[in-house]
């Protein structure tokens, strides 16, 4: 069962429990994470809770994401990129004790966020219907240097793909996945410079707010592209941590509309992720096989802080049911798939 969200409202009771659990086209709640309740000392509790804006975007060439988070303890900066012709990959980031220095909204319909230091400045806006995503890293590989001015059409009406679930009895997850959104501006990677078309550039958002428990793992995947007849598809499939059984994250995204599946499987080898991956439902509306051709192994480990995660770029191909029946074929669509473990 899946159960859609309807009504506006906060996000936690005056409790500190969650109003309302499920799944919803946009985002209804207001993430009023000040009433947060699971600590018996409160002034402990901004330690655990955990907030990230990560922005991805999809070019001919080339895979681009940055992002700003907030552990609580510390901020995660990171930004990466992968050349889908060389395969070439490089990824940097700053851990900031306290994440001092951080700002992030507390929704993600308004509001900027932003990080300056070390010589690296990230800020993403939120402006009449569009994302912009501002890099400046000059030393980013060796002083080759990344710079970034994306802007991401993501009008009132798009469908996104939001749930809120509890973890455990007194810790929650909510958050918001925004697939295909048409990636305009511009792009600078060392010598190399990429003027982004709508036509073929897409990126997406992964808004996360909540309190896990310390020890956590879970699937993603994601995929944002186009049909052949010019339609936007999009994947977004999860699995692992939290109570699932009132909503998962799955969706087909088509026409920037959400068709919600059931319960995915992700059938894959850990520890073997170059292998094949295969993903079905349990209402025959999804069969894909992902293969991939780069993995990314992220890896932190600070003792009691511990993070890996094995996201891999490749391919998806098979078929997907919509809400009316229709059976999309997908072709050759770039996406990743990862597995994450933390101690967090």
């Amino acid at each position: 069962m899946q159960r859609e969200l309807t009504q506006p409202g906060p996000l936690l009771s005056p409790a500190g429990e969650l109003a309302q659990v499920g799944w919803a086209r946009q985002p209804l709640l207001d993430c009023n994470l000040e009433a947060a309740r699971f600590y018996a000392l409160r002034a402990l509790q901004r330690f655990r809770i955990k907030r990230w804006d990560y922005y991805a975007v999809f070019t001919p060439r080339r895979f681009f994401s940055a992002t700003i988070a907030d552990l609580g303890y510390a901020g995660n900066i990171f930004v990466y990129t992968v050349d889908f012709q060389t395969r070439e990959l490089h990824e940097e980031g700053l851990v900031v004790p306290l994440s001092k220095g951080i700002v992030l909204p507390r929704n993600s319909t308004e509001g900027d966020s932003l990080f300056e230091g070390s010589g690296v400045r990230l800020e993403f806006q939120v402006r009449d219907g569009n994302r912009r995503v501002l890099v400046s890293w000059p030393k980013f590989h060796d002083g080759r240097g990344i710079e970034a001015d994306i802007t991401l059409a993501a009008p009132p009406g798009y469908e996104s793909m939001t749930i809120v679930i509890p973890i455990g009895k007194r810790r929650f997850y909510y958050n918001r996945k925004i697939n295909c959104l048409p990636a305009s501006g511009s792009l600078r990677y060392g010598d190399v410079r990429e003027s982004l078309d709508p036509v073929t550039c897409i990126g997406s958002l992964d808004w996360g707010r909540g309190v896990w428990e310390y020890r956590s793992f879970w699937n993603w995947a994601s995929a944002s592209g186009f049909l052949p007849d010019g339609r936007t598809v999009g994947l977004n499939l999860g699995c692992g941590f939290g109570d699932l059984s009132a909503a998962t994250e799955n969706a087909l995204i088509l026409a920037n509309r959400i068709h919600k599946l059931d319960k995915v499987h992700f059938g894959y080898v850990s520890g073997d992720y170059m292998k094949p991956w295969r993903f079905t439902d349990n209402e025959g509306r999804l069969d894909l096989t992902f293969t991939p051709f780069l993995e990314r192994t992220a890896r932190t480990n600070l003792g009691i802080i511990f993070s890996e995660v094995h996201q891999m770029f490749g391919r998806y191909n098979g078929r997907a049911v919509a809400d009316d029946g229709e059976e999309i074929a997908i072709a050759d669509l770039i996406g990743f798939a990862e597995e994450h473990h933390a101690r967090w």
